[in-house]
């Protein structure tokens, strides 16, 4: 039998397509999966969404940017992340302060942005006129930083953006995509939009074979009708029209 590994990232507190993802992951058969990051942070069902994760024998978890801030005080939080904090228990939050930054299985790297910081998109870079584009392959090598040279396949979320891209060395940088938010707007490092333009829920598979590890994306299709509620409960129609289309601006 193939061993099938999947990878998840950017599930931001939408646990109906949580479990939408990890039903898929089950029918598929993986033994395993690979978790990268930004779990909860969101204006939806922060406290539903960890404690699926939490049961989850089969998964290997690693903090994103957004986990670290869940931790900080209340007052510094920004709105979605103040949203989630006030759903958390102190079992949420020991959870998430026990999760590493990066994490080494098999010859598989697992880090959230980059290997050396959280906050920073690999796969993808945002112009000064703030254009989201693809990164090349020399930029990408160039952030590789403090990955291990011997990683078969590195994983990165963060960009929320499916990608796919063979180094010159033969590894493979991968990033799923998002679970749970297809769309979103930041100011860092100038302000910038990144949209999918797809309101389905996004993840990867390995199957391991005798050349490597073979890799597929994938995306399920989910009612995301209780998610946009939530988010115009509290007064997000940024997520809410994300969540519904798959798309920040029309």
């Amino acid at each position: 039998m193939t061993d099938r590994w999947a990878v998840i990232s950017d599930v931001h507190g939408n646990v109906d397509a949580l479990k939408a993802v990890l039903a898929e992951i089950d029918r598929l058969g993986c033994s395993r999966i690979l978790n990268l990051g930004d779990h909860a942070s969101g204006p939806l069902a922060a406290a539903e969404t960890l404690n699926v994760l939490m049961a989850r024998d089969d998964m290997i978890s690693i903090r994103g940017n957004h986990d670290r801030y869940l931790l900080t005080p209340p007052e510094t939080l920004g709105p979605s992340d103040a949203v989630a904090a006030a759903q958390l228990t102190n079992a949420h939050k020991e959870w998430l302060a026990a999760l590493p930054a990066t994490a080494l299985v098999e010859g598989v790297f697992l880090c959230h942005g980059t290997p050396d910081s959280d906050e920073t998109y690999w796969l993808h870079d945002v112009t000064p006129q703030g254009d989201l584009v693809d990164r090349g392959g020399s930029g990408i090598v160039d952030l590789a930083g403090a990955a291990p040279v011997s990683a078969q396949v590195l994983l990165c979320g963060h960009t929320h953006l499916p990608r796919i891209v063979q180094l010159a060395t033969g590894a493979v940088v991968l990033n799923p995509g998002s679970v749970g938010l297809p769309a979103y707007d930041d100011v860092t490092p100038v302000p910038h939009v990144v949209q999918s333009g797809d309101p389905a829920a996004r993840f990867a598979v390995m199957a391991r074979g005798q050349q490597g590890w073979d890799i597929s994306l994938h995306r399920v299709a989910y009612d995301t009708g209780r998610m946009v509620a939530l988010a115009l409960a509290h007064n997000r129609a940024d997520w809410a029209q994300p969540l519904k289309t798959g798309w920040f601006e029309t």
